[in-house]
């Protein structure tokens, strides 16, 4: 649970236990964390009915890179609470994501001089975030590349699935979605990491966390693929929506900082902090 979380649930049971009062806040170190290596935790004094050390959380290693794991103990914010849909109330949510920038994590950040091109740089950079694509999953990307662009022509750099005014452009991002449909080996997880930095006020990064998080808006792998990520990015949306206050007051104090983060990547962290220690 993050830092200034706390849970709506009748009581703390198995795991949760461990996270009540009388913890210390923890940190998982990403490359040990990776590995699997618990006896790399930092430590953590337990009262006596909890004796059990901590156990690192079985997350894929791509999404590790930054993730910070916390105790359960509110801490005095005047923020608005992010409110999660598995009952986890984040009471201090910037708290939580300056927490991965300790952790010396950093976004990908797409060319802003290049906002309707897509090529094998873009592709590149998803792999430095833990995308995992292929040389020949790149070669049949590639392939598609004029209907990439023709896709991203058609939404504004700036589109945000958290704006208020502009409507977000759904046709064109389904037809964004759909360019990559049928790629052997690259599902939504891939092809959001590709995308997100191209648009990261629009597209969440669908890995199998987030998806699991939006197991309730998924139509299934039976849809096609542009409709399934549709009806998860919507789902995304709803999200935003519920917490469009908290996060933009998050958003403008990580600026204050020289933190650059979207509404839809600052929920993306929250999501992950929360599925770490969950």
């Amino acid at each position: 649970m993050p830092a200034g979380a706390r849970e709506h649930r009748k009581g703390p049971t198995g795991e949760a236990a461990l996270l009540g009062r009388g913890t210390e806040a923890v940190t998982i170190p990403l490359a040990d964390l990776a590995h699997g290596r618990a006896s790399t935790l930092q430590t953590v004094s337990m009262t006596s009915s909890c004796p059990r050390p901590l156990r690192p959380p079985a997350l894929p290693a791509d999404r590790l890179r930054g993730a910070v794991a916390y105790d359960a103990r509110m801490t005095a914010s005047s923020f608005r609470p992010v409110v999660l849909r598995n009952g986890t109330e984040i009471d201090d949510p910037l708290t939580v994501v300056l927490g991965f920038f300790r952790a010396n994590w950093r976004p990908d950040v797409s060319d802003p001089s290049r906002p309707a091109s897509f090529g094998e740089q873009d592709l590149r950079l998803a792999n430095r975030g833990g995308a995992r694509i292929s040389a020949a999953e790149i070669a049949a990307i590639l392939e598609r590349r004029r209907a990439i662009e023709g896709a991203l022509r058609a939404i504004a750099p700036d589109a945000s699935l958290a704006g208020a005014v502009n409507p977000v452009p759904w046709l064109p991002l389904r037809q964004l979605f759909d360019a990559f449909a049928g790629v052997r080996g690259v599902g939504l997880s891939k092809t959001t990491k590709a995308l997100h930095p191209k648009r990261p006020a629009l597209i969440p990064m669908l890995d199998s966390i987030v998806q699991s998080y939006l197991k309730d808006d998924d139509p299934g792998a039976q849809v096609p693929f542009g409709a399934r990520a549709l009806g998860l990015v919507r789902g995304y949306q709803r999200d935003l929506d519920r917490n469009r206050a908290a996060l933009l007051t998050v958003r403008h104090e990580l600026a204050r900082r020289g933190y650059g983060l979207t509404e839809v990547r600052i929920l993306d962290l929250l999501i992950l902090s929360a599925e770490a220690t969950a």
